[in-house]
């Protein structure tokens, strides 16, 4: 099994998936809810009607941060996805539909922005769903060259 997380193709091309990932989306974004948790984490995980904001919006960030480490270094890739992809399915349930439907969505509140319906939560949910593909794509391809995982996969014997 440990072979099958492991296993990568060795393409270049890769690295700059995983750092999109990574380094630009879910490493900062959670320290920013750590650093400012009123604003990104606890605070606006209670605005949109996420429960026990206190708990959730501190372990969201540390997964965030822990996840988006890995994927910058291409260590377990493959396991590092799953938990951002669920965090990303729970973003979008949670403050896109809303804005699609132009109400509140289950117990998730409907924010406060300038329009709704599809144009807009389609604008809104733009970099939720590149990064969505993106994990896809490093769960199908694996952390690709210059990875760990390539080097474990690289050193483990036959």
């Amino acid at each position: 099994m440990l072979e099958r997380i492991l296993q990568t193709r060795h393409d270049w091309p890769t690295l700059l998936i995983r750092l999109a990932v990574g380094l630009i989306v879910f490493f900062p974004e959670g320290l920013q809810k750590l650093l400012f948790p009123e604003i990104l984490g606890a605070g606006r995980f209670a605005a949109i009607g996420i429960p026990w904001p206190d708990v959730l919006g501190p372990f969201v960030g540390v997964v965030e941060i822990v996840c988006g480490a890995a994927i910058i270094l291409g260590l377990l890739t493959r396991l590092a996805v799953i938990p951002l992809v669920i965090v990303l399915i729970v973003a979008l349930l949670s403050t896109k539909v809303p804005i699609l439907l132009g109400h509140d969505f289950l117990i998730f509140n409907l924010p406060h922005i300038n329009r709704y319906g599809f144009w807009s939560m389609e604008h809104e949910a733009r970099l939720d769903l590149c990064m969505l593909l993106a994990c896809g794509y490093l769960l199908v391809a694996g952390s690709g060259a210059g990875s760990i995982d390539a080097r474990l996969q690289h050193h483990r014997p036959a």
